[in-house]
């Protein structure tokens, strides 16, 4: 009865025949690297090809100390190290100990002339990179329609905008048909009158990425009147569709966030710009309202009829000051006349005369003082106080009449 194996066991015998090949144990490959890939333990997968076959590598973080360079695809290398087997998916690969460049490889050989080409005829230069527009109602996207690229673009765009409007034009991207369909897509987005377009695919091989560095998309992408967002493969992947389009971003993800505002993050900056515009308004008003209230008041002052009212304000209050300067200067110059008729009253002949005294004038009116104004047989007039006596002078004594202090 023939024998029944498991598949370890056979995996197992395999490994042991290539650990047995003492060829096998030390080996040198030349060919060319594609999907290269640095893992974050520090270990780099690649595959080494040839015109009629590839095969899988790893080259572990502990051997990567002497290699010189870091790998990319397209580099021809020669490779060292063991053919074995790994036993838990039973794949054989190289397990390369030591990695020597060996020139450049065709596609990327074709690649970098092509982009010295490019450069030449200013297909790269600033001055015709377009701005992307910062708020975008209509996307373009050209890309395949399935895949993790497309959910990206779609999910991110409208989680960042819900209103902004998807248009996908499905692309294929990988293959000899890719090229013309990318450009097909580019000019429809054009008839669509889209406001920016995404042109992109996720990561692969060189191979899986070429279309990308054909002369005929750049030229589409160079003379695309509407910005273009070139989003290929992974942060590492660089085309000639980088080089040539308005603007790179790392990943089809990252180009929907370029392409796309915030909307939410859009509406906050609105209500701030709103709640400042608000303040400085209100503010702006009250400084204008206290303007216009002093300017109020100046015209108030300054107009005709205030003036009038405040002229006849000033002539009522100076009226009423001169009456009332008026009425003092009277009161003080009665009381000074009362003061003067009192000293007068002393003074009076007519108060005199009350007092039994009398008042002796000649002929003409003239008053007689004494003895010698007068002659015997003169008229005189004698004043009393209740009139005047007329007499006639009989005789004249002459006396000397004592005052009362002298008689004391």
């Amino acid at each position: 009865m023939q024998n029944i194996y498991t598949v370890a066991q056979v995996n197992s015998y395999i490994k042991n025949m290539f650990t047995q090949d003492f060829m096998l144990q030390k080996v040198r490959i030349r060919g060319e690297v594609s999907n290269c890939k640095y893992h974050s333990s520090g270990h780099i997968y690649f595959t080494l090809k040839d015109a009629k076959s590839t095969i899988s590598c790893v080259m572990f973080a502990s051997d990567r100390v002497g290699l010189p360079f870091r790998m990319a695809e397209g580099q021809q290398v020669v490779a060292s190290g063991t053919v074995d087997v790994y036993e838990r998916d039973g794949k054989y690969q190289l397990y390369a100990r030591q990695i020597e460049l060996d020139g450049i490889g065709a596609l990327y050989e074709r690649y970098e002339r092509l982009k010295t080409e490019l450069a030449e005829r200013g297909m790269f230069a600033e001055q015709y990179k377009r701005p992307i527009p910062r708020y975008v109602k209509r996307l373009g996207v050209v890309t395949a329609q399935t895949g993790a690229a497309v959910r990206d673009i779609i999910n991110i765009a409208s989680r960042r905008n819900p209103y902004v409007q998807i248009i996908l034009y499905p692309a294929i991207v990988q293959g000899d048909a890719a090229a013309p369909s990318i450009i097909n897509g580019i000019r429809a987005m054009e008839r669509q009158r889209v406001d920016v377009i995404i042109v992109g695919r996720g990561g692969g091989s060189i191979e899986d990425l070429w279309a990308f560095n054909e002369e005929t998309v750049a030229q589409a992408i160079f003379d695309c009147p509407i910005p273009i967002i070139s989003a290929v493969g992974h942060e590492t992947d660089v085309t000639i569709a980088d080089f040539v389009a308005d603007l790179r971003a790392p990943t089809p993800s990252a180009a929907a966030e370029l392409a796309v505002c915030d909307f939410s993050q859009l509406m906050d900056q609105m209500e701030e710009y709103a709640y400042t515009m608000r303040h400085l308004c209100e503010r702006t008003i009250r400084a204008s309202r206290g303007r216009a209230e002093q300017l109020r008041m100046r015209l108030k002052y300054a107009s005709p009829l205030s003036m009038l009212r405040m002229k006849k304000t000033q002539a009522l209050s100076l009226e009423e000051r001169l009456q009332t300067a008026m009425a003092g200067r009277l009161q003080d110059s009665r009381h000074r006349l009362a003061l003067y008729a009192e000293q007068m009253k002393g003074l009076s002949p007519l108060d005199k005369l009350s007092q039994g005294y009398a008042y002796v004038s000649d002929a003409h009116g003239k008053t007689l003082s004494s003895v010698a104004q007068a002659a015997v047989g003169d008229e005189i007039s004698v004043y009393v106080k209740d009139g005047r006596l007329s007499a006639r002078v009989t005789g004249t004594e002459s006396r000397l009449w004592e005052s009362v202090g002298q008689a004391r």
